[in-house]
């Protein structure tokens, strides 16, 4: 197996175990996993101070605005988030946990959080850059590979079924 492959390989069971917290954190909130990736996405860019709109969720999670539409509905009627209108254009809405339920969720991340800084701190600035880089350089890749799948048509549709 080539460098690339292992790296590759790597990064598919940092997916796996990611999908693994996700699936906790589903459990642990009552949820269906789709709706724990959404609520984790909405509670990390909270975190981050740049809060999501259902469209970048939307963008963020793979689905369509129909079926965020309906996730956030399944979000908001468990009590996990809100949706608020906090820019000057009243049509924009924000998304934000709850504020009990965004302090209980810091009790799952933030543990995790505080592990990954640690490991983090055992690399050289110099070589995260280059992991950035790397990343960066394979979303670009992906994203294009997507792109061009987009633009055929499955097999199944070409067969009417």
């Amino acid at each position: 197996m080539s460098q690339g492959d292992r790296v590759v390989d790597a990064l598919r069971v940092y997916s796996a175990d990611y999908s693994e917290l996700t699936h906790y954190l589903a459990r642990w909130l009552g949820v269906h996993s789709a709706d724990a990736t959404a609520f984790s996405e909405i509670v990390y860019a909270q975190e981050s101070a740049e809060p999501l709109s259902p469209i970048k969720l939307s963008k963020r999670i793979g689905l369509t605005s129909g079926a965020t539409t309906s996730l956030l509905n399944r979000l908001e009627d468990a009590g996990l988030i809100v949706r608020s209108r906090e820019h000057s254009d009243r049509r924009m809405v924000t998304l934000r946990s709850t504020p009990d339920v965004g302090r209980d969720a810091a009790a799952v991340f933030d543990p995790v959080a505080e592990r990954i800084d640690a490991m983090m701190q055992e690399y050289s600035p110099e070589f995260l850059q280059e992991v950035e880089s790397l990343l960066d350089h394979l979303h670009t890749v992906i994203g294009g590979a997507i792109q061009n799948l987009q633009s055929k048509a499955p097999k199944s549709a070409q067969r009417g079924g």
